[in-house]
């Protein structure tokens, strides 16, 4: 297991496989480095690397949950890049990493090359926040992860044929069988960031930091994050940008999907 200390003292949680274009795989906002599992077999050959925020999966939780927030995770993503002596990096992100890369476009453009943007964009639908607010910090009412599988696909909205199996390997990778029931796996204390946190600032300028960097957008057709308007403004603002769109997908898709996977072996051949 592979860890490094940022400045104010945390340990977090990396991976670090293979040669060639650095790849950071930054996941969702209560998510951890599994969020690319299923994308990992089908990318170009390149070096992958994976982190879990602090607060997630293998990482510290931080004793003051004031820092988790997009800043600090940004200076986390630099000090990660640093530490692995890395003077840039294309970023992969998950929802919340997505924000991520457009954050670090915007504090340090030399240290982006390029960024895919998996389901999410400058403008949050606040029907897909409200969503997320349902079940963010507590632990899930199912007892058993063969009873998270039977619900996820009730508490996912937007997918459609989706095997059984992929929904346990959801369960598995989402929550932790305990003696008291199912647990989440990340900080509780989540929940009070974002609810202290007020009102979203406007997030266009990040996205128009990755101008003249190769940008891929994914989206899932049934998303209830990423809205349909904001993904077309998107690419209005970025005609050059890849854009896919992946049915019977809401937030996020897997990106094992071939729509996924074609978008992101074109965005990953711009940067060869």
């Amino acid at each position: 297991m592979a860890q490094f200390t940022t400045s104010d003292g945390l340990d977090l949680f990396y991976t670090d496989e293979g040669e060639g274009l650095p790849l950071l795989c930054l996941p969702g906002f209560t998510r951890t480095t599994q969020d690319f599992q299923y994308v990992t077999p089908h990318l170009p050959p390149c070096r992958l690397i994976k982190m879990d925020y602090r607060g997630r999966g293998q990482s510290a939780f931080d004793p003051n949950w004031q820092n988790y927030d997009l800043l600090i995770e940004v200076r986390d993503v630099m000090e990660l890049m640093d530490h692995l002596s890395l003077p840039s990096v294309a970023i992969l992100g998950t929802s919340r990493g997505g924000l991520n890369a457009m954050g670090l476009a915007a504090a340090a453009p030399d240290r982006l090359i390029g960024a895919a943007l998996n389901d999410v964009g400058p403008a949050l639908d606040p029907a897909g926040l409200a969503g997320i607010m349902v079940y963010l910090g507590r632990r899930p009412a199912a007892r058993s992860l063969a009873e998270a599988a039977m619900a996820l696909p009730y508490v996912l909205k937007g997918f459609e044929d989706v095997p059984e199996s992929r929904w346990m390997q959801e369960a598995r990778t989402h929550f932790v069988e305990t003696p008291d029931g199912l647990d989440i796996t990340y900080d509780p204390h989540l929940r009070d960031a974002v609810e202290a946190g007020g009102e979203i600032p406007d997030l266009w300028p990040l996205f128009d930091a990755l101008a003249g960097k190769p940008t891929c957008l994914i989206r899932g057709a049934g998303s209830d994050l990423l809205s349909a308007q904001t993904a077309q403004k998107m690419q209005d603002r970025r005609p050059d940008m890849i854009f896919a769109e992946v049915p019977k997908r809401g937030h996020v898709p897997f990106l094992d999907e071939p729509e996924a996977v074609a978008a992101l072996c074109a965005w990953m051949e711009q940067m060869q």
